[in-house]
């Protein structure tokens, strides 16, 4: 499978860029993503196997573009409509039993 992916990506013309070592900052969105995960999800749980860690990485992912609006670009969601309806009560969204929480106005 690798040698089709490789060869895919040679037709496209995509090709490896080499960076040096140590050099973090060269792709500051993804290096925010993986300090976010560590410190939010993957430090605080025990994984129990590929199967549980994966499905920590996927609540998270959808926690990180869904429900973090004070996270996202310009104050607004990455993926979703944020309520714009004054309503009394508030809600609390849970994913991972509870370990990434987030609040919304009740419709």
């Amino acid at each position: 499978m690798r040698g089709v992916y490789s060869a895919l990506r040679r037709f496209a013309g995509v090709g490896p860029v080499m960076l040096p070592p140590h050099s973090p900052n060269l792709n500051a969105y993804a290096e925010r993503f993986v300090r976010s995960i560590k410190e939010e999800c993957v430090s605080r749980i025990v994984p129990i196997g590929d199967r549980h860690l994966r499905h920590a990485v996927d609540q998270f992912t959808a926690h990180y573009h869904l429900d973090r609006n004070h996270q996202g670009l310009a104050n607004r969601l990455i993926d979703g409509e944020a309520e714009s309806k004054p309503v009394d009560r508030v809600e609390c969204r849970e994913r991972l039993g509870g370990l990434l929480r987030s609040y919304h106005r009740a419709a």
